[in-house]
């Protein structure tokens, strides 16, 4: 493998890394504060409640599970090669939009499993959930493409 070929592979892993931390924490974040705190829903809204506290256990060992293999990676690329933080922050933004915006509109609108809370016009928080997801991985995004310039022109491309 070329020494171009090596620091692409570590690129790409750093940026998965990052994406998996991302997912596993918007996860996270999603579990604690809307289906634990707040109790606006469970990830299984359309069945008895002790299954909508099972299917938040399972949202939570998914995140958990995400977020260690992102660390294990991070650890992994970072003990055999030098790495981008940009590019590693990149991952991470577009992780937690992406895991918003899978949520917001697989989750939410296309299987119905849950809506981000009942009883009220919903219309105001699909619009705030779903617009702060892309503009997370709009930051993900150009913090990604920033990486890509950079590498490029330190290439010579």
């Amino acid at each position: 493998m070329t020494r171009k070929n090596t620091m692409q592979s570590a690129g790409n892993k750093i940026l998965l890394s990052g994406v998996l931390i991302g997912i596993g924490t918007m996860a996270l974040i999603d579990e604690i504060i809307f289906h634990q705190l707040l109790q606006w829903h469970h990830f299984f809204d359309f069945n008895t409640m002790q299954f909508g506290i099972f299917s938040d256990g399972l949202l939570n060992a998914f995140a958990l599970f995400a977020i260690v293999a992102g660390i294990f990676l991070f650890a992994h690329v970072t003990k055999l090669y030098s790495y981008s933080p940009l590019r590693w922050w990149a991952g991470i933004f577009t992780g937690l939009g992406a895991f918003q915006l899978f949520d917001g509109i697989v989750s939410h609108k296309v299987l119905g499993i849950h809506q981000i809370r009942y009883g009220v016009d919903i219309l105001p928080y699909d619009i705030a959930w779903n617009v702060s997801a892309v503009l997370l991985l709009i930051i993900g995004i150009v913090m990604w493409l920033k990486t890509r310039t950079h590498t490029a022109r330190k290439a010579g491309g």
